[in-house]
């Protein structure tokens, strides 16, 4: 699978575990559905964990349909990896290799309701269509702030290469 990171990745030292992802994207003419995470006032594409003995493609649908409520979709093709590297937020010489896998998808029903997880509840997540423009221009503006997320780095890096490559604009 291609490789979606816009500068090379540097390992961190330190004890470190491996986490790998499964991410959708979901367009409808320039909007795309994401998820909002209130917490980190930040968007980022619908997906998670892939858990042990699980596939890529089962771990996709399983999470579409916990954190969006999506019952029926369609995995198109793959779009690309994004790897990383980041510190641990509890422990400071425990570092996090996280793969995330990009899959172009489809919805085949309406979504239908979610079933997030104590902490995606605590944050505040919820399922948003968004004009691609909007939601780069609001992951820019808060990339520095104080309560910016890891992962809004990843998702602005990912959400710039899908407008430009996948919506043409």
């Amino acid at each position: 699978m291609r490789n979606l990171n816009p500068v090379p990745v540097t390992p961190l030292t330190g004890t470190l575990k491996s986490r790998p992802t499964a991410r959708a994207i979901i367009v409808d003419g320039k909007n795309i559905l994401l998820v909002y995470t209130k917490r980190y006032d930040d968007f980022g594409l619908p997906g998670g964990g892939i858990d042990a003995g699980e596939s890529t493609n089962e771990a996709l649908k399983r999470e579409l349909r916990e954190e969006i409520g999506a019952v029926d979709i369609q995995i198109h093709r793959e779009f690309g990896v994004y790897e990383e590297y980041r510190p641990d937020r509890h422990e400071s010489n425990v570092a996090w290799h996280i793969e995330s896998y990009y899959y172009v998808c489809s919805l085949n029903a309406p979504l239908g309701t979610a079933m997030p997880e104590e902490y995606e509840i605590n944050s505040g997540l919820e399922a948003r269509w968004v004009n691609i423009n909007d939601a780069i221009a609001h992951n820019l503006k808060i990339l520095d702030s104080d309560i910016a997320g890891f992962s809004v780095h990843r998702e602005l890096a990912v959400l710039q290469k899908i407008k430009t490559e996948l919506m043409n604009f």
